[in-house]
């Protein structure tokens, strides 16, 4: 795994949005590393309506989509990553960053708060 996505990446590649001409580069990586947290931040959001999707079909759907790679990291190492990341009050982002720290692997995301807190974000979206 080169690069871990942030959830909203995991959203657009599967729903195939248009967003994603914005980052050609993206490819690259390929497969991408799946957190199984955007497992959970991806029913959650369907819970709230913030995503029209059916769960657990997206989820199957990922787990056997070769494009992408779900790292299972151990609980403890991902809340040991994810307790000096004091910088968001997101779980989800949060859970995200320490995953991307315990693994020392890139986060792809277009999350603001990220981008200027963690020190590994992809290097084509630093700026």
């Amino acid at each position: 795994m080169n690069l871990l996505l942030d959830t909203h990446f995991v959203i657009w590649i599967v729903l195939g949005s248009r967003r994603l001409v914005e980052y050609p580069w993206l490819e690259r990586y390929r497969p991408w590393g799946i957190s199984p947290v955007s497992l959970l931040e991806i029913q959650y959001l369907a819970e709230v309506g913030r995503l029209e999707a059916q769960n657990p079909e997206l989820t199957d759907a990922l787990l056997t989509d070769p494009r992408f790679v779900v790292d299972e990291l151990p609980l403890l190492a991902l809340i040991k990553n994810a307790i000096p990341v004091q910088w968001t009050r997101d779980p989800f982002d949060r859970l995200l960053a320490a995953h991307s720290r315990a693994r020392r692997v890139a986060l792809c995301s277009v999350d603001r708060g990220i981008r200027e807190h963690h020190s590994l974000v992809a290097e084509e979206l630093r700026g």
